[in-house]
């Protein structure tokens, strides 16, 4: 009897033991935590205003466009030769303006967003990282996308894959693959 109870017992301790060592695994939705930060409705309203002052001076020219397209087209019968000529490539410069200006705009905007995204996301990130740690989490996902937030430095093997490898430590390829 007493051997059962001791084989009991060493299987209780096993038991705890394994489920002790298990990694704490903790997840979370980064979208909707971003969507909560006040930070990031500021940015997205900023971004928002940007938009509409480029959207208003590119309707702005599609406007004039429309104009002196209808202009010419209504004259264009009793215009010379060099005048229809010179309307046409007036034309012709207001429609470059305009995507010119759009890819500007465009360009600009992405630029601003990634300006204003920047500390938002770092923020967040600083943030996950300190509550993962604080909870004793060894690794955290994102519900949203699936990918790792915070793993535990000593996790990493990388220098374990490398030693295995034969491969030095602090080393990085330098040569460029050969073209098949």
């Amino acid at each position: 009897m007493k051997k059962l109870v001791l084989m009991l017992a060493g299987c209780l301790l096993m038991t705890a033991a394994a489920f002790a060592q298990a990694p704490k695994l903790g997840y979370i939705n980064s979208g909707e935590l971003l969507q909560s930060m006040p930070d990031m409705v500021k940015a997205d309203n900023d971004l928002k205003a940007l938009a509409k002052t480029y959207q208003d001076q590119l309707e702005t020219m599609s406007k004039e466009l429309e104009k002196k397209l209808k202009d010419f087209q209504g004259s264009q019968a009793t215009m010379s030769e060099a005048v229809k000529e010179v309307k046409a490539k007036e034309l012709q410069d207001l429609q470059a303006r305009m995507e010119s200006t759009n890819q500007s705009a465009t360009e600009k905007v992405q630029k601003r967003k990634e300006e204003l995204y920047k500390p938002v996301l770092e923020k967040a990130d600083k943030a996950i990282k300190a509550v993962a740690s604080e909870k004793g989490y060894d690794y955290v996902f994102d519900s949203s996308g699936g990918g790792l937030l915070f793993a535990k430095e000593s996790e990493n093997i990388l220098d374990a894959v490398k030693a295995k490898l034969n491969i030095k430590a602090g080393a990085t390829a330098t040569t460029t693959p050969a073209k098949p």
